[in-house]
């Protein structure tokens, strides 16, 4: 079984509800959910003339899928203003899409039970393709408001200067 490099009395994989969301240097308040990294690259099947008939198989094209963030509703505009830089309903004739500014980079760090910093992710080129202002409103639920935003991206990798970190170890009295 592989172990841990730095823990090799690890033997469980990190959680994956302690994690946080940068953009712009900075952390952005309350998302409670972040979709998957998803990418899959295209199969192109080609075979010459004097083969048998069976194909061969290369890869193609990579796509990226687009990524979910979730939070509560608060009084925090990061979200709309980034959907707002995509189309700005009311803006005035020509001003309602920021093509210079709508694109941003995110950083995606995942953090162990102790608190410290265990995987990081960069996304590239990120634009804000859906935006959830309200969910449905339900008087008899008993649920948080939840906003959403979905994020086109042109690719993610991990970052590889975040390494395992030596997890602290608490001596128990007897």
């Amino acid at each position: 079984m592989a172990e841990f490099t730095t823990n090799p009395r690890r033997f469980d994989p990190y959680k994956n509800f302690k994690f946080r969301v940068k953009w712009e240097g900075r952390y952005v308040a309350g998302i409670s959910k972040v979709g998957s990294l998803k990418r899959s690259t295209e199969v192109v099947e080609h075979r010459e003339g004097g083969d048998p008939s069976t194909s061969r198989k290369s890869p193609g094209r990579t796509k990226y899928e687009a990524i979910t963030l979730e939070r509560g509703v608060t009084h925090d505009l990061d979200f709309e203003r980034w959907a707002n830089k995509v189309w700005n309903f009311g803006a005035g004739a020509g001003s309602e899409v920021s093509l210079a500014d709508f694109r941003k980079d995110v950083i995606i760090d995942v953090f162990n039970e102790a608190g410290q910093k265990v995987l990081s992710y960069k996304v590239y080129r990120c634009w804000v393709s859906e935006y959830q202002a309200l969910p449905d409103l339900d008087a008899n639920a008993n649920a948080v408001a939840i906003q959403t935003i979905k994020l086109e991206n042109e690719g993610w990798e991990r970052d590889q200067d975040v390494t395992e970190p030596a997890e602290p170890s608490f001596n128990v009295p007897a």
